[in-house]
């Protein structure tokens, strides 16, 4: 018997292009389209009526089952709540990464998944085999890996996942979906959250938590520039929508307790830069690649790695410790532009090939 694999589709090329390479493989996977999009009466632009009918011509052109998962509901609940919750905090959150930890690979798995082999995706990353484990390794399209997203699944899911175009570079993928005449062949890309449309994320922060004005100042002199809107609308090494007179104006600091934002002036200050991240409860994807026989990891040891704070080509250079308080400190080679509490610090290894995990910088 052939294994069985769950392929999620998103209408766009990638996932379209995934299915394609699993049926020359001799696979026929069962299609799924998860849908987390807004309610049918809200004004926003979703295009997730698009997406299903090309799925289903995606399903009709394989002969494949295709069903729709409605996972809104858990969406809305564990995503949104979690986005929110970080915002009002004054933390900068990552919706797309816990998406695919809690709905992706966590509810689908739930509902559907666990009924396959595999669960297939149209991700830019790949699996590889080390001494009989599963570790999630970085794609050779340094633009499009998206390792990055997928920084806080876990073992278990890691070893289920099939990226099939995860060894290919986007113009490729474009050129097989041209070559096999499929219907989203020339589709742009998504932009943003999914579920959004071209909503602003502003706007839809705005939605859930309102406004909460505040003073902005200068953090050299303590003068007052302006007025924010709420801090939750900043994040860390922000210049760009700030909409301060007498700019450029940079994001360098929240005081939450007296709702007030903090801003530099000039070009790139040299209030925005660290050298250096702490993060508490970091996330080993396949497992600690430092502990010992007994699950121990030394403490104060620094270990070489490379590693992101957003979505970047570029991976930078560092060091990682565990403190002796449980947390992890990275010392950076050269100091890092905008380190916004609530990002996640993706940890990879020298070579960033390996994804070792994520942990949040506080």
């Amino acid at each position: 018997m052939g294994k069985s694999v769950a392929a999620l589709v998103s209408g766009g090329v990638d996932s379209a292009v995934s299915v394609h390479l699993l049926k020359e493989q001799g696979i026929d996977p069962h299609l799924f389209y998860i849908k987390i999009g807004p309610d049918k009466d809200t004004e926003w632009n979703c295009t997730s009526e698009e997406d299903v009918e090309i799925c289903q011509w995606l399903a009709r052109r394989y002969g494949l089952k295709f069903d729709v998962i409605d996972l809104h509901k858990d969406y809305w609940e564990k995503v949104v709540g979690y986005t929110m919750d970080k915002a009002r905090q004054g933390l900068t959150p990552n919706p797309d990464v816990m998406c695919n930890k809690l709905i992706k690979f966590g509810c689908f798995e739930d509902v559907a998944g666990k009924d396959f082999d595999f669960t297939a995706t149209g991700h830019y990353a790949q699996t590889v085999i080390v001494h009989g484990k599963t570790w999630l390794a970085t794609a050779p399209d340094p633009v499009k890996d998206q390792t990055d997203f997928l920084c806080q699944i876990n073992s278990l899911q890691v070893s289920k996942l099939m990226f099939p175009i995860g060894h290919f570079v986007k113009n490729e993928v474009r050129e097989i979906a041209k070559r096999e005449n499929l219907l989203n062949a020339n589709r742009k890309d998504s932009q943003g959250i999914c579920f959004l449309g071209n909503i602003d994320f502003r706007d839809y922060i705005k939605a859930h938590l309102g406004e909460h004005p505040g003073d902005v100042r200068e953090i050299e002199t303590g003068k007052k520039i302006g007025e924010h809107r709420g801090l939750w609308f900043y994040t860390i090494g922000q210049r760009k929508g700030l909409g301060f007179g007498g700019g450029p104006w940079f994001v360098v600091k929240k005081n939450l307790k007296r709702n007030i934002l903090f801003v530099s002036h000039g070009y790139d200050p040299e209030k925005v830069y660290k050298d250096h991240i702490t993060m508490n409860d970091f996330h080993f994807i396949t497992e600690n690649p430092w502990s010992d026989e007994n699950g121990q990891t030394a403490q104060d040891v620094p270990h070489p790695v490379t590693f992101k704070i957003r979505h970047t080509p570029e991976y930078l250079k560092g060091f990682v410790t565990l403190c002796n308080d449980g947390t992890w400190r990275l010392q950076a080679e050269e100091k890092i532009h905008g380190v916004a509490p609530g990002q996640f610090c993706v940890v990879y290894d020298e070579n960033h090939h390996l994804c070792y995990g994520s942990g949040e910088i506080n």
